[in-house]
């Protein structure tokens, strides 16, 4: 961060503290299902709605609060989003009843979904070029920084406050909006360009610039594939197929969590010298290698080496995703789109958990199969995806740049 303003370190440690928690309010959830189905009577099927129904909603948080931000500004939309989530997650911990926390889990889905867009745009428009490599990796990290962050909180204050006081603990992000509103100004680029020319409309933006629409789509829906694919049926798999402790679990969670942040950072910083598109595409095709000790390895200590070497792979190359996203988004709707395609690619990509699952089942609960068959195929599809597409590494913001787009051809 040499040669930053005061100003410019000030928007990255909002961005990346109101990930953070925005996924550390969201893995307090996960912790706790058991829990919410014992006191209300539900059985694990329908308490799984309250993660499903989150995740559903994040796309129109994404395209609510990323249209707010072309129009408003970023910084309070940002500061709005944040302070919404905080109470969310406070209120949930006092819901009567089932229906009501499935309500609140689902308008805290709206609020999720906004968080990531508006902070990156803030942010990739606020700092040097040349830094735009390093924080992306850094804003990415927030969200494994954030899964840890609910580990540690769950394992120290759980059993003295029960899961409605987990939920209670979420509130504290709201105080991240202090800081914001002191000190993290709007983002320059946004300025410039709602000074010097009109507004152009959503239809205008979709109309000119579709075709990168479906591109980052089906990009992110791979990208999702790939996260949820190497993480949200692992404690399952060590468990079950392994036999291992809620313990052992804990601690492989915590060392592949450790290599998801590393591999972020790495990669955010290597994209920078080498280009988006090649660091991404290595980053994908490493997991390759990395499968057999990470799905048909057995020991805790073999077992954990794989799953950091898969997350350092895996989340290498999402660290790349903030900066790679904001430069190829059209000028005005830098708002919208980062978010708004990358929530959409999660929602597509929901059906992870239970298309592993049911391949698992269908071969003798062998979920290292499951996770490695899914893995490899979106890693090619990944590598191919991002080898053919577009790169504008160091693209200036603002004026100039919407001035051309406006100049250039209908579509892209």
């Amino acid at each position: 961060m040499q040669g930053w303003t005061a100003q410019q370190r000030s928007v990255v440690v909002a961005s990346f503290l109101g990930w953070t928690l925005d996924a550390f309010d969201f893995f307090l959830l996960i912790f706790i299902l058991t829990d919410i189905a014992q006191e209300f009577g539900t059985g694990a099927e329908a308490t799984s709605w309250l993660v499903t129904l989150t995740l559903v909603m994040r796309p129109l948080g994404a395209f609510l609060f990323g249209r707010a931000a072309d129009r408003f500004g970023r910084r309070p939309t940002l500061m709005v989003d944040v302070l919404l989530y905080s109470l969310l997650e406070f209120a949930s911990g006092f819901s009567p009843t089932f229906t009501v926390l499935l309500i609140l889990r689902m308008l805290y889905g709206i609020a999720m979904g906004g968080e990531w867009g508006v902070g990156a745009s803030l942010t990739m428009e606020t700092v040097p070029v040349r830094s735009r490599g390093f924080v992306s990796g850094l804003l990415q990290a927030g969200y494994p920084t954030g899964y840890l962050l609910a580990s540690v909180v769950y394992g120290l204050f759980y059993e003295s406050i029960g899961w409605r006081g987990m939920f209670m603990i979420g509130v504290l992000p709201a105080l991240l909006v202090l800081y914001i509103r002191r000190s993290v100004p709007e983002s320059p680029s946004w300025t410039e360009t709602r000074t010097a020319a009109a507004p152009i409309s959503l239809l205008d933006t979709i109309r000119r610039h579709w075709r990168l629409g479906i591109y980052a789509i089906l990009l992110m829906t791979a990208f999702n594939f790939f996260s949820h694919g190497t993480q949200d049926i692992y404690p399952t798999f060590l468990k079950v197929q392994h036999g291992m402790t809620p313990h052992e679990v804990s601690l492989i969670a915590i060392v592949y969590n450790i290599g998801a942040i590393i591999g972020g950072l790495a990669c955010g910083i290597l994209s920078e010298r080498f280009g988006r598109r090649r660091v991404i595409v290595i980053a994908a095709l490493l997991a390759l290698p990395a499968l057999p000790l990470w799905a048909f390895s057995s020991g805790a200590v073999t077992l954990a080496a794989g799953a950091f070497l898969m997350q350092v792979a895996v989340q290498g190359a999402w660290g790349v995703i903030p900066a790679h996203l904001n430069e190829l988004s059209p000028e005005e709707a830098r708002g919208t789109f980062p978010g708004f395609v990358y929530q959409t690619g999660n929602l597509l990509a929901a059906i992870n958990l239970t298309l592993q699952t049911h391949i698992a089942v269908g071969n003798g609960n062998d979920y290292g199969m499951a996770m490695a068959l899914v893995t490899g195929i979106v890693a090619v599809v990944i590598a191919v995806l991002i080898a053919f597409g577009p790169e504008r590494r160091g693209v200036a913001f603002g004026k100039a740049r919407l001035d051309s787009e406006i100049a250039s051809a209908p579509a892209e």
